[in-house]
């Protein structure tokens, strides 16, 4: 624990260093696309922008808690189509909308738990379980549905995602709302301090005191459960439940949360960081598409970032 206290200043700094230049490269990017089209700084791009990002945003910081412990959780894309197959279900049946939002959260922590359940119980690889988890919510949707899509006529629920308040898409205030707690969470708390620990020694962390399943049941849960929110969101935006809606999106966490300077390996990461790096991706595909380049760039640009942002990672944890 010493050792991680010796390095957090150093690190600190890494992650400042990255964060600037990543403020910097977008910055760089807002202004190049303004320059080459005539629809980018418009305000109906910009707020398509912003509430694509605050999609991502949300599941990529929940897929940080869990990273930061040097897991991974494949399975949040799935779980945001479940979550919008949930609550249309539920609104289809004329439940009251802030009942069917808690009852699809609550959804969120038990498959949370469950992930947690398997890595912790079952002893399986966190690659394996969520991967699984991945694959059966899935299909579960799919029955449930029977493949076709639930159309939601509630107007206060769908109407949510098209407002503004000062100017700023609903949507991407439900990103404030999620990441402020987390960033009290994961920087001014001792939980936020045990999940780096884990993610540097789990040992270590266990026979200094800290509950290391307690806290791998949050990780997983905070992970799932902002899955889930971000489901409820994305239906209210489309105004349909659809299981295959997320589909891939747990890519775009990762690479988001990767892109932002979290690392695969563990201990290091931070809740600005993947807010960035979800904006960063979000301005990526817009620009492309409003520049019509071939949409196959935009991932080959993803994964391009992934290698050089991973192998610099290496380079730091080699110089340690």
């Amino acid at each position: 624990m010493s050792d991680s206290a010796a390095k957090s200043k150093p690190q600190a700094r890494l992650n400042l260093l990255l964060s600037l230049t990543l403020l910097g490269l977008l910055l760089l990017m807002w202004a190049a696309l303004s320059v080459s089209t005539d629809t980018f700084m418009t305000e109906n791009n910009l707020t398509n922008l912003m509430r694509q990002a605050s999609i991502w945003a949300v599941i990529a910081i929940g897929q940080t808690f869990v990273i930061i412990t040097a897991g991974i959780d494949l399975s949040v894309g799935t779980v945001l189509g479940f979550a919008g197959v949930i609550i249309s279900l539920l609104l289809q049946a004329h439940v009251p909308v802030s009942v069917a939002i808690v009852l699809t959260l609550l959804v969120g922590v038990a498959i949370g738990m469950f992930h947690a359940f398997g890595v912790i119980r079952l002893g399986l690889p966190p690659f394996i379980m969520t991967l699984a988890t991945l694959t059966a919510l899935r299909g579960i949707g799919l029955l449930m549905t029977n493949g076709s899509s639930i159309s939601i006529d509630n107007d206060s629920f769908t109407g949510f995602s098209r407002g503004a308040l000062i100017g700023i898409p609903n949507l991407f205030w439900m990103v404030i709302v999620v990441a402020v707690p987390s960033f009290v969470f994961l920087h001014l708390s001792r939980w936020g301090r045990y999940l780096f620990a884990i993610g540097s020694n789990r040992e270590a962390a266990r026979l200094s005191g800290v509950s290391v399943n307690a806290m791998l049941y949050v990780a997983y849960t905070l992970s799932s459960t902002f899955a889930a929110f971000a489901g409820i969101l994305t239906t209210s935006r489309i105004g349909i439940g659809n299981a295959t809606t997320g589909q891939g999106w747990e890519l775009q966490s990762i690479a988001s949360s990767v892109i932002g300077g979290t690392s695969l390996f563990g201990a290091v990461g931070s809740i600005h960081g993947p807010l960035l790096g979800s904006i960063l991706l979000t301005t990526i595909n817009n620009g492309a598409n409003l520049l019509n380049v071939n949409p196959f760039w935009q991932l080959i640009i993803t994964g391009g970032l992934i290698i050089v942002i991973v192998y610099f990672d290496q380079l730091r944890r080699r110089g340690r």
